[in-house]
């Protein structure tokens, strides 16, 4: 009896401390929500953000980076290719598909509102992490007197 009257106050206790399943919270880009970024002006909007993405904005997009841009912000559903790895991500391309050129390949990545303020290169990644087996033959001390099959 004695332990069992222990187990439920375990059970009990342990009932009382557990996790409730978390609310998803809002996103919000330096205190302002989705919605408030979309139907704020282009000028205000590139206040928020990082320094060398508003540079790349203020100073001009060159032709085929205005090209890309507008494809985007055009496009519903479809996925854009491009070699363009040089455009900072804004609010009007949340949801959008982009295949960006590694140099090997398209990668295809679904633009997310925490990719505000990066560019479209950091998400595809043009060099991989080097994959090493064992150690060769002469590369060790020991590996020298190995019989070799």
């Amino acid at each position: 009896m004695a332990g069992s009257a222990k187990a439920s106050r375990r059970r009990a206790r342990k009932k009382a401390s557990a996790i409730q399943a978390r609310r998803k919270k809002e996103f919000t880009y330096r205190g302002y929500t989705m919605e408030e970024l979309l139907e704020m002006p282009f000028d205000e909007m590139l206040e928020l953000l990082p320094s060398r993405a508003r540079r790349t904005y203020e100073l001009g997009l060159n032709p085929e980076q205005k090209v890309l841009v507008d494809k985007l912000k055009a496009s519903d559903g479809q996925t854009v290719r491009t070699h363009r790895r040089d455009i900072p991500v804004i609010p009007q391309f949340v949801g959008k598909s982009v295949a960006v050129y590694t140099g090997k390949e398209f990668k295809e990545i679904e633009i997310k509102p925490e990719m505000i303020g990066h560019f479209l290169g950091e998400f595809a990644l043009t060099r991989r992490t080097p994959q090493h087996s064992g150690p060769g033959v002469g590369a060790t001390r020991s590996s020298k007197f190995m019989p070799l099959k």
